[in-house]
């Protein structure tokens, strides 16, 4: 199961990693200050690719993961390829942004049966939900990154 680094509003639900605003111990000072500076990171990132691409925007909950991922990836090297783009101010192009492109919008078809996915999904949620697993996470997570630290 994935996660996200995460600040003190989130719930603790084991999709999120929240930093402790007042960390007792080395290890707990040092897992702060290293997700800190990470969850600042990818906040700055993702609010980049957020604001080029609408899909980034709405919610992911029911993508599969390699979906995701994909879709992410493909984001990520459409950013790359702009920015290099407009690092090419010699070339000016005149396109013309009112011509909108045909697009099937044909209706999805919906099953009102219950499927082995769904309950997969509702599984998934409670798993999500689960306070233990969400400590667990956390204190792997400071484990690791100690065990880092001390072979550096």
């Amino acid at each position: 199961m994935g996660y996200y680094l995460a600040d003190g509003i989130y719930l603790k639900w084991a999709t999120f990693v929240k930093t402790n605003p007042s960390p007792q111990g080395q290890k707990r000072k040092l897992f702060a200050t290293v997700q800190g500076a990470y969850r600042k990171d990818v906040k700055r990132a993702f609010g980049v690719l957020q604001a080029r691409f609408a899909i980034v925007r709405e919610p992911a909950r029911f993508f599969h993961l390699e979906t995701l991922q994909k879709i992410m990836k493909a984001c990520i090297i459409l950013h790359n390829m702009i920015v290099e783009d407009e690092r090419d101010d010699n070339e000016v192009v005149d396109l013309d942004y009112e011509q909108i492109d045909k697009v099937d919008n044909s209706p999805m078809q919906v099953s009102r049966e219950q499927s082995d996915g769904f309950m997969a999904y509702i599984k998934s949620y409670g798993r999500i939900r689960d306070r233990e697993i969400y400590s667990q996470l956390q204190l792997d997570l400071i484990k690791h990154l100690w065990q880092l630290q001390s072979k550096s």
